[in-house]
């Protein structure tokens, strides 16, 4: 999983990252990356509503989007942040849909 250094925790960094953030739009979910070049880790943050599902539905989305992110995490650029939201078909999305999109989402960017 994700540790602390590599989440977004602020409010004012989610907003930060999705108004200035290169958007990737997919079936199920819409990845904003944005270079801030500072000389840390990537940070990733989820952003995971209550229309993708019920409450066991959010929490299996949002595991699986961490684990794919902890994979991804080599491959990133030093001070990247990455926040991903999820479209309501997340919920019904295998983790394969949902790896293959994000990997190509990260990678697209190239940050």
């Amino acid at each position: 999983m994700l540790s602390r250094p590599n989440r977004l925790t602020d409010g004012a960094e989610y907003r930060a990252v999705v108004r200035r953030g290169a958007r990737c739009a997919g079936p199920h979910a819409v990845t904003y990356v944005v270079s801030t070049g500072e000389d840390r880790a990537a940070r990733f943050g989820f952003i995971v509503s209550k229309k993708v599902g019920t409450a066991v539905v959010r929490n299996r989305v949002r595991r699986r989007l961490k684990a794919i992110c902890a994979s991804a995490l080599p491959s990133m650029g030093r001070g990247a942040d990455v926040v991903i939201r999820a479209l309501p078909g997340a919920g019904q999305a295998s983790f394969q849909e949902l790896d293959s999109h994000v990997h190509r989402c990260l990678a697209r960017s190239s940050v």
